[in-house]
């Protein structure tokens, strides 16, 4: 019986992509659709199945942000009988979203790898935040992806001018979009960022509209939507990261809402965020200025000149330091964990010599 394989091309697999595979004569790419308990669902020539890491593959990875995440391009063994494919490698990612896990473990943890735009969703009523949305540019622009700000909920906001006036002056270097899900077209000004073989993720607070924009996208209603509650915020539809093949070509990721966002290594990312800032402290008088009492302070000239909010400067001072203790962390636990993969293999090879009894 014939077996309609799928095009993989359609599901992003590039050129660049197609050659990285060719180290692997013997295995299928495919590509992580979504996660959930330990197995991945898969896409591949041959269609959707589960699958999961290999011992091998499981023993020697380094890292939590090492594993596949959704997005991810693996190359599988497909057994010929029944049970779930095997992942042996992960192709190199050109991009991929990363935050700190939530909770007090210094770990991080991939949201979505090889995006090519990042739609940042962010509503006009109550979830309306400057400060997190520059968490979400820093992040964004360190992960190598183009973030794009979808404003929501528009017919909800009174005063729509004032507050994209507000956002235009954080988010320096990203489009802007204004969408309203009750307007039939309201979703249209998206369209022009869908092409085929490109992935768009959405991230965003619960309730913002993430899932009502991938319905309209997919032209049915396949993800769960819930109205506001009483305070005006949203509630938590989307319960897991899933990639979406549209009907007239292009991918999207559909995110669970984040009530935190830590930074994690988003050193690159910050500057690109506030690059005002840097900017500013260009003109300081002094090479190692405080930017507290010094004379002369670019900073502080342009916080008495209304040329940069104090609460756009506290910020900033905030993730830089927030930042800097990630990076700690991050250089800490790399250190912990190649210490444990000496000694492992140090009583490995004194087994081998019968210096220590198996």
């Amino acid at each position: 019986m014939n077996v309609t394989q799928i095009n993989m091309t359609a599901f992003g697999l590039s050129e660049r992509f197609a050659v990285l595979t060719t180290d692997y004569p013997n295995l299928l790419v495919g590509r992580i659709l979504s996660q959930e308990r330990g197995l991945y669902r898969v896409i591949s020539v041959r269609g959707e199945q589960f699958a999961e890491t290999s011992g091998k593959f499981h023993y020697e990875v380094g890292r939590v942000s090492d594993f596949p995440a959704v997005g991810d391009f693996v190359m599988i063994d497909c057994p010929k009988s029944m049970g779930n494919a095997i992942i042996h490698h992960i192709l190199p990612r050109k991009s991929v979203f990363i935050r700190k896990a939530v909770g007090t473990a210094q770990k991080e943890q991939v949201i979505a790898a090889n995006i090519d735009t990042v739609f940042i969703c962010m509503s006009l009523n109550n979830d309306f935040n400057l400060r997190r949305l520059e968490r979400y540019l820093s992040i964004c622009w360190e992960s190598g992806t183009a973030p794009v700000v979808v404003l929501t909920k528009a017919d909800l906001c009174k005063n729509t001018a004032e507050k994209l006036s507000s956002v235009e002056g954080v988010a320096m270097g990203a489009d802007i979009l204004i969408t309203s899900a009750i307007e039939q077209d309201g979703y249209e000004q998206v369209l022009p960022y869908i092409k085929e073989g490109h992935t768009i993720a959405l991230i965003g607070s619960s309730g913002v509209g993430k899932s009502t924009l991938i319905n309209r996208l997919l032209g049915e209603k396949r993800l769960n939507t819930t109205g506001l509650r009483k305070d005006d915020k949203g509630r938590h539809t989307t319960t897991r990261r899933e990639l979406f093949l549209l009907p007239n070509g292009g991918l999207v990721i559909d995110t669970p809402g984040m009530r935190e966002l830590g930074l994690w290594n988003a050193a690159q990312g910050l500057d690109k965020t506030f690059s005002d800032i840097d900017e500013l402290s260009a003109k300081c008088r002094f090479k190692n200025c405080s930017h507290t009492t010094e004379p002369g302070c670019g900073i502080i000239a342009a916080i008495e000149g209304g040329d940069l909010t104090s609460e756009r400067w506290q910020s900033y001072q905030k993730l830089k330091a927030e930042n800097a203790y990630a990076e700690d962390a991050e250089s800490y636990l790399a250190a912990k964990e190649q210490k444990h993969k000496n000694l492992a293999k140090i009583i490995k090879q004194k087994k081998s010599k019968g210096i220590i009894r198996r």
